[in-house]
């Protein structure tokens, strides 16, 4: 019997492992420069916590059999944990609050979907109890700096905002509107022609909403000609100067497509929304997702009070992925500068003391011992194939030689 991780799972090399921790670690080094702090939170959480208030569907967790009772499951995303973690455990934190995280989440895939992947690594940040355009506008270009950090090559933005698309739903009556919904969630024209709609004006509607996306100024001139609640005015004219902000305060024009039917999987959101696209030879790949959230920390406080917060997480296996093909990833797992080598049984004990000793006097220095009983030669080619820099020998009783 071969033994193999289980469907969905699989493990990382030791180049992959250096490749992805370059990717966390360029990330963290940017979001603390914006003043970012990291944060751990619990990979098992209650399963009431992990819906969220019921944003999050059953079946998309992993749950866990769980002997003192409650329900329990693998972590799907990370917002849901640190938005609890910081209405429960930072109350006494100055507002507002920036954290950040890497982690890896888990998702169940559909039933249909048997081998698909369970496990997924993220690096993120969340901005809680800030509202407004500012806060917006910082978001949207701390994930613009990352992404420019990491050098990754034909990436855009899309941006929706999940208030204006609630607005412009509104007018569906409530069977239909969710029906409309689950169409512009899953981009599927042909059913969303064919739905059962009370009037011709509601169908065009619908269509048209299918097609609200592109360049900013051009959907915004579109929403402009229909009827709008004064919920849907506010965010369209907030939306507007976001765009502009953020237009007018970044070192270049973002590569920005507005798409007002962008929903996402997570039904938490209450404002902004957008993607991160990734674009070779015709082949899109989504990097990462975020939003305004102004309704989740309620569901944690123990006062059920509503605070504003919004947020990103990035993928890092898709990162990885659009990376591989340049030359920005450490090509190589870790050298090791030093090899010492015992000539003989007797000069063991000085082999692991000079180990030490050069381990100690450079804390940043990779130093191995040669474990097998192996000729000179042998030593020297597999140093060689394996980029180890130095070969320190070691006789007893005589100065160490270096080559």
């Amino acid at each position: 019997m071969i033994h193999q991780p289980p469907a969905g799972a699989r493990d990382l090399l030791p180049l992959e492992v250096v490749q992805k921790a370059w990717i966390n670690d360029t990330l963290q080094q940017v979001f603390g420069q914006w003043g970012y702090q990291r944060i751990v939170t619990s990979t098992i959480e209650r399963l009431d916590t992990l819906k969220a208030g019921g944003a999050i569907e059953d079946d998309t967790v992993i749950q866990l059999h769980n002997n003192s009772g409650g329900q329990l499951g693998l972590r799907p995303e990370l917002t849901a944990s640190v938005a609890r973690a910081a209405v429960t455990r930072m109350i006494d934190t100055s507002y507002p609050q920036r954290l950040c995280y890497r982690a890896n989440v888990f998702r169940n895939p559909p039933s249909s979907d048997h081998g698909r992947q369970l496990e997924f690594y993220q690096a993120g940040v969340e901005l809680l109890f800030s509202g407004g355009t500012l806060a917006d506008a910082e978001i949207l270009l701390l994930v613009t700096n990352c992404l420019q950090k990491l050098q990754v090559p034909n990436w855009y933005l899309i941006l929706g905002d999940a208030g204006l698309t609630r607005s412009l739903l509104s007018p569906f009556p409530e069977a239909l509107r969710q029906k409309v919904r689950n169409c512009l969630s899953s981009l599927d024209y042909v059913q969303l022609e064919s739905l059962d709609y009370p009037s011709e004006e509601l169908k065009q509607r619908a269509i048209l909403l299918f097609n609200l996306r592109g360049k900013p100024e051009d959907v915004l001139s579109k929403v402009l000609d229909l009827s709008l609640d004064e919920t849907g005015k506010s965010c369209l004219n907030n939306l507007k100067s976001l765009i502009e902000l953020v237009n007018k305060s970044a070192s270049q024009e973002l590569p920005l497509t507005l798409d007002l039917s962008l929903i996402q999987t997570f039904d938490y959101y209450t404002g902004i929304t957008f993607k991160v696209i990734e674009q070779t030879n015709n082949k899109l790949q989504t990097l990462g997702q975020g939003g305004r959230y102004d309704q989740l920390l309620g569901v944690y406080d123990p006062e059920q009070k509503s605070a504003p917060g919004i947020g990103f997480s990035l993928n890092v296996g898709a990162l990885h992925r659009c990376l591989l093909s340049t030359e920005i990833l450490p090509q190589k797992a870790n050298l090791i500068d030093y090899l010492v080598v015992a000539k003989k049984t007797e000069s063991q004990i000085e082999a692991l003391k000079y180990a030490q000793k050069l381990r100690e006097d450079d804390p940043s220095v990779r130093v191995t011992i040669d474990l097998e009983n192996r000729n000179d030669e042998e030593i020297k080619k597999d140093a060689q194939q394996n980029g180890i820099k130095t070969i320190v020998w070691i006789e007893k009783g005589q100065e160490p030689i270096i080559n």
